[in-house]
């Protein structure tokens, strides 16, 4: 193993009839961020683009019965007033084909303040100030690599190089964090997950909190049954409220600095990209 070894496709109008856990109409009566805060507008994944090597796996999800679950919850959120972020679920997909990916950082679920989530797991737009997980990943990066600290949130440069930045849910409601854990999106990102491992000749998976760690047997597996090499590194997540907190702290694990020297012990010449 290695450890240390849009689609386009339109959706079925049809939804399911039950989606009493998602009924809370209160949402509509809450406070509203400004208009002008980017957030989703359409459960429609034909707003969503994506780069065409996804589009299969995609297409397949949208048509199931867990897609169409997942799509009516949103759409149902949505009517109900609720502001959810970020406008696109699916923007990590954008950059990378699964066998271009070697390095996955895996999260818990996007942002839920305004203007933070940007598609990106942990990133940030410019200008955006930076969210408390975000210091302590920048924090770890800089003491693990010598790095200098970057001047913006953005994660760009390491999704144009290879980082997939994944979030475990894709969806989250404005100032509720973990809103969504339940909505259906760990069905779709289990298969992302799985197809990464299917794919990518080598990969290093960072997974950061409880939920991402609950992947890592599918990661191993599928890694396994396809002879690819797969580096598997946990912590806690990032977040001020465990980032120190044992067995396993974020702050100190090394991640970076690991998984940069076991992709090049690969024959992968990579290195962390430079941030701004």
């Amino acid at each position: 193993m290695g450890r240390p070894k849009g689609s386009k496709n339109k959706p079925r109008a049809a939804a399911p009839a039950s989606l009493d856990l998602f009924d809370a109409p209160e949402a509509a009566h809450a406070p509203q961020p400004p208009a002008h805060v980017p957030r989703l507008q359409r459960a429609d994944p034909a707003d969503w683009p994506v780069h065409p090597a996804w589009d299969a796996l995609l297409g397949a999800f949208w048509a199931s019965d867990d897609g169409q679950v997942l799509l009516a919850r949103l759409r149902q959120r949505l009517d109900a007033g609720a502001c959810i972020y970020p406008p696109q679920p699916l923007r990590a997909l954008a950059q990378l084909a699964p066998r271009d990916v070697r390095v996955l950082i895996l999260g818990q679920d996007p942002y839920h303040g305004p203007g933070q989530a940007e598609g990106l797991a942990f990133s940030v737009a410019p200008g955006v100030k930076l969210p408390p997980s975000l210091r302590n990943l920048f924090k770890e990066w800089q003491r693990d690599l010598g790095a200098p600290m970057p001047l913006n949130g953005s994660l760009m440069a390491w999704a144009d190089q290879g980082v997939l930045l994944l979030n475990t849910s894709l969806t989250v409601e404005d100032g509720q964090a973990a809103s969504h854990a339940q909505l259906g999106w760990q069905v779709l990102t289990d298969r992302i997950v799985a197809e990464v491992a299917r794919q990518s000749p080598a990969c290093a998976y960072l997974l950061w909190g409880a939920h991402a760690q609950g992947k890592a047997a599918l990661i191993e597996a599928h890694a396994r049954a396809h002879a690819n090499a797969a580096l598997l590194l946990q912590a806690n997540h990032p977040s001020p409220l465990s980032a120190l907190r044992g067995p396993t702290p974020f702050m100190g694990c090394g991640h970076f600095g690991a998984a940069q020297a076991w992709l090049q012990s690969q024959g992968q010449p990579w290195t962390w990209p430079r941030l701004a």
